[in-house]
């Protein structure tokens, strides 16, 4: 007569499963977990709607140019232009500046403008240029850069946030976060 195998260690299949459920309900947390926080960052870096009257505003705005002389955005009207708004303490927007950079290397015979906005401090600004000079120009934005920035989309206030205009001035492209050499590819073939 066959008897039915028993398991000499009873204790040790439930403790494996046991074990087993912990783990998917671990894994479950964490998928969770992961697609909250994609859903937040997504949130985050949502665009919202330009502000009425921003977008005609924004030419008729002087920045204060590290210089000291003041940089009219009229001056800039009628050829494709990449606003950027960046800080000194800002490492994604740090990171993006030498793409920004050749950006500006590769297309400034085409047409193209590049200004970096710094909303910072005037020495911060002037410090940290000496440590990686720029070919585009950088005009300081202060507490008008940053009203300006909510204006075209940017509710969050996060940084960096980057307008793309037409040469007509109006508004062709939005990004808050750091931009690409995609980004940059794919909106200078869309004008």
């Amino acid at each position: 007569m066959n008897r039915p195998a028993v398991n000499p260690h009873p204790e040790s299949s439930s403790a494996s499963a046991m074990a087993a459920r912990r783990r998917w309900l671990l894994l479950g947390v964490g998928a969770v977990a992961g697609l909250g926080g994609a859903g937040l960052a997504a949130w985050r870096l949502r665009v919202g709607a330009v502000k009425e009257g921003t977008s005609e505003a924004l030419w008729n705005t002087r920045f204060e140019g590290l210089d000291g002389q003041a940089l009219r955005m009229d001056a800039l009207r009628g050829r494709p232009l990449l606003l950027n708004f960046w800080a000194t303490w800002c490492p994604p927007c740090i990171q993006e500046l030498p793409l920004l950079n050749a950006f500006y290397g590769e297309h400034r015979a085409k047409g193209w403008q590049v200004l970096g906005l710094a909303i910072d401090q005037p020495a911060n600004v002037q410090k940290f240029l000496q440590r990686m000079p720029l070919d585009f120009p950088v005009a300081l934005g202060g507490l008008g850069g940053t009203e300006l920035a909510r204006g075209l989309g940017n509710d969050k206030g996060g940084l960096p946030f980057t307008v793309m205009f037409a040469a007509d001035g109006s508004i062709s492209r939005r990004k808050i976060g750091q931009l690409t050499t995609q980004d940059l590819q794919y909106w200078s073939q869309s004008l």
